[in-house]
């Protein structure tokens, strides 16, 4: 019989990966991976205010994540500085300011490490209702501009053309991917978190031939990484963040064996 804390661990777990499967496709599509590591660093800064300003430290993640989000948007609109370089000052200003913010609470003895590797076992109510609340509307969310993020992913300045409104549909994205960092940093925590999002749709990626078939793949790929991980860290008593995210890898590895299906495993 498993323990209650054991089964909301896995809807958790479960919940993080139907939000993250669809979002990974768009970020191994468009390149954002390293966007998603400057949210990911954005997660302590968030911890840090939310415990600072006495509210839930989830709630406070997203805060900032969806304000570097919106943060990156406009300053790319320069051409001084490439985005590369943009990303690496704003994700290491944010890890930055997160360290300093902790280490100014002398009087509260933060865990770092949970939220560094992530503390799926210790996935509450709250929490349960907050993944899945976000799972729910960033699907529902891609599913209202599917048509469009497809657009400006093949040829933005096609898309444009067309009549979609690029920038309302690229921040559109910017601000579900940070919403899924900010729920699967409590999976994985915010070192393996991007993986999470990237792992099971780069394999994905050469089961598919079309976009849709590559979501829904990539979102299978992440519950089966969520559950094996989960009963392979209760059977060797290992930290359930990192199994998760070697599970995902293994299949990803094996993924490798297989020939290209269509468009939507070709490399860029």
């Amino acid at each position: 019989m498993l323990e209650d804390f054991f089964l909301r661990a896995l809807a958790g777990g479960i919940g993080a990966a139907i939000a993250a499967g669809p979002v990974g496709c768009f970020v191994v599509w468009r390149n954002l991976a390293y966007f998603g590591t400057a949210l990911a660093h954005a997660v302590l800064l968030g911890v840090a205010l939310g415990f600072l300003l006495d509210i839930a430290p989830i709630l406070a993640v997203f805060a900032i994540c969806l304000l570097l989000a919106l943060c990156l948007l406009l300053l790319e609109r320069q051409r001084y500085i490439s985005v590369d370089a943009l990303l690496g000052v704003l994700a290491h200003a944010v890890f930055a300011g997160g360290l300093v913010v902790v280490a100014f609470m002398e009087r509260l003895r933060v865990d770092l490490i949970g939220y560094l590797f992530g503390d799926i076992l210790a996935v509450g109510v709250f929490d349960l209702w907050l993944i899945f609340a976000t799972a729910v509307i960033v699907i529902a969310a891609l599913a209202w501009q599917w048509r469009n993020l497809l657009s400006i992913t093949v040829n933005r300045d096609l898309a444009a053309v067309e009549g979609v409104p690029v920038e309302r549909v690229r921040l559109l994205l910017l601000f579900l991917l940070a919403a899924v960092i900010a729920v699967g940093m409590k999976i994985v925590g915010m070192l393996l978190v991007v993986a999470l999002v990237i792992v099971p749709a780069a394999a994905a990626r050469r089961m598919a031939t079309t976009p849709e078939q590559m979501a829904v793949a990539s979102t299978v790929i992440g519950i089966v990484s969520i559950v094996a991980g989960l009963f392979s860290a209760l059977e060797w008593d290992v930290p359930g963040g990192p199994a998760i995210v070697l599970v995902a890898s293994a299949i990803f590895a094996l993924s490798l064996l297989l020939p290209v299906r269509g468009r939507a495993g070709r490399a860029d």
